[in-house]
């Protein structure tokens, strides 16, 4: 019998961007938001009072709290996910377990956490505050977040995946509202 080594076909494609031209080695493929559309609605002049953030956590006026999430959408005839790094509301209680369980390996069998998307995504229509849970990740890893709300698009497409041609149409969307 022969051993035979398969070569890896390589899914890797140039990207490039309508808007400026650019030429990416790869599609991008994970966008985010930098806080949560609350943090957006504080007079700059108040953020630093009222604003506890840190990398993956943020709490406004010490009563409303939220985490950072990943939410993945698989491309169905591609090797890699379209990604979003977000952020949902999470309760007081949730939020604390997360703080005291950050670099606890064992965290990955937490129950998962309910909240309420606190970003819009680009290309779905009225995702502020769909329901999420969010599963715990690996240590170094933000929690891994699922649409629950199964009357909307994006709901279906995490759960079926998107074609290439649409998560590019999504990229293409994304950097032209970045450009402009």
């Amino acid at each position: 019998m022969k051993i035979f080594q398969f070569k890896k076909k390589s899914f890797k494609k140039k990207f490039k961007c309508n808007c400026c031209g650019k030429i990416y080695d790869e599609i991008p493929l994970t966008f985010g938001n930098e806080f949560p559309a609350s943090y957006y609605s504080i007079p700059n002049n108040e953020i630093r009072t009222r604003v506890n953030y840190e990398k993956s956590l943020c709490v406004i006026d010490e009563k409303y709290f939220f985490h950072r999430v990943r939410l993945s959408i698989p491309i169905v005839d591609y090797p890699e996910n379209l990604n979003f790094d977000i952020w949902t509301t999470i309760s007081e209680d949730n939020f604390i377990k997360r703080n005291m369980d950050w670099n606890n390996p064992e965290r990955i069998h937490n129950e998962p956490y309910f909240g309420w998307l606190e970003n819009e995504i680009p290309m779905y229509s009225d995702t502020f505050h769909l329901e999420t849970i969010s599963n715990e990740s690996e240590v170094g890893e933000i929690p891994n977040m699922q649409i629950i709300d199964e009357n909307h698009t994006l709901f279906t497409d995490q759960r079926n995946g998107i074609t290439f041609e649409k998560a590019q149409k999504i990229a293409q969307h994304i950097l032209q509202k970045q450009h402009n």
